[in-house]
């Protein structure tokens, strides 16, 4: 399959339209839908679902989805291939993709790309935020050079850069409620009410082990991916919400309140790249400017 014909399929997917496709490719429309036609014959599956005679909008099957999501990945990963390979020798600038979750420890990588900044200003940052599991995916895409992890890793897949801070785990809380009076939250605190829980967490044995119970036996009234999601819940009274601390600003806020957990939960981060990677100048200059400020900070 050509890279050339993946443009014209994410064209038509994006058009919903044969015709406006092929005007925007500057192709004729028999063409276009001959190369649509022999993409379907290679692949084995129909792609599009063709409009009637009264409705010209073309959809896309179940198959055509998937082959738009990956045809989109695979394509920015040709660009940021491209870019890399076409830059000076001479001269250090590029793209650097990092994927994070929601972490108060972020302000590192912040902090190097604001000191490279006067350096090179030819680096431009791209951050995608979500949970591990996007940003594993991304990683092993190719799609991104850094991400930051909670917890332990996988030292024969990925290098590592260990973070100077650790996150706490804690409870966002509505200030007028009952616990809010409380200075920590133990594990008791929580047995009889509507807990918000991170989607991973719902599969987390380190959570079900402090909390002495099985989250099958608790009142799990939602679960998040993103805290700040969550906190709009506990706003509205839904529940407590387990998370990390520093991601939610409280201060100034009156209807909200973050209490640690007892005892005490630290979450270690690290830095990390899919090892035996070819980075980037670009990369390789941040990489260099995270060693320094990590060495700074121990």
């Amino acid at each position: 399959m050509e890279l050339r014909v993946l443009h014209y399929f994410l064209a038509v997917a994006r058009e919903q339209s044969i015709l406006r496709a092929a005007e925007s490719l500057h192709l004729s429309q028999p063409t276009l839908s001959t190369q649509l036609r022999h993409m379907e014959e290679e692949l084995g599956k129909q792609l599009f679902l063709r409009g009637t005679k009264g409705s010209r909008k073309i959809t896309l099957t179940e198959e055509g989805m998937i082959l738009k999501k990956r045809a989109e990945e695979i394509l920015n990963l040709v660009e940021k291939t491209e870019k890399e390979i076409a830059l000076s020798d001479s001269i250090i600038m590029g793209d650097i993709y990092i994927g994070t979750g929601e972490t108060d420890a972020f302000r590192l990588l912040a902090k190097a790309a604001k000191e490279l900044q006067n350096t090179y200003p030819g680096i431009h940052y791209h951050i995608s935020s979500g949970n591990a599991e996007f940003v594993m995916e991304q990683l092993e895409k190719g799609l991104i050079d850094f991400g930051i992890v909670f917890g332990n890793v996988d030292f024969s897949k990925y290098n590592a850069l260990k973070m100077p801070v650790k996150d706490t785990w804690g409870v966002l809380m509505c200030s007028d409620c009952e616990l809010a009076e409380k200075e920590s939250i133990s594990p008791e605190d929580l047995w009889d009410k509507p807990l918000i829980i991170s989607h991973q967490k719902s599969h987390d044995t380190e959570l079900t082990a402090w909390l002495k119970q099985d989250l099958s036996k608790l009142n799990i009234a939602a679960t998040y991916n993103l805290l700040f999601n969550a906190s709009l819940l506990v706003d509205e009274g839904l529940g407590y919400a387990i998370g990390l601390d520093k991601i939610i600003t409280i201060t100034g806020n009156k209807n909200l309140c973050f209490r640690p957990l007892t005892p005490k939960v630290e979450a270690e981060l690290h830095i990390i790249w899919k090892k035996y990677q070819i980075l980037s100048k670009a990369a390789e200059k941040f990489m260099q400017k995270l060693k320094e400020l990590q060495k700074e900070s121990v």
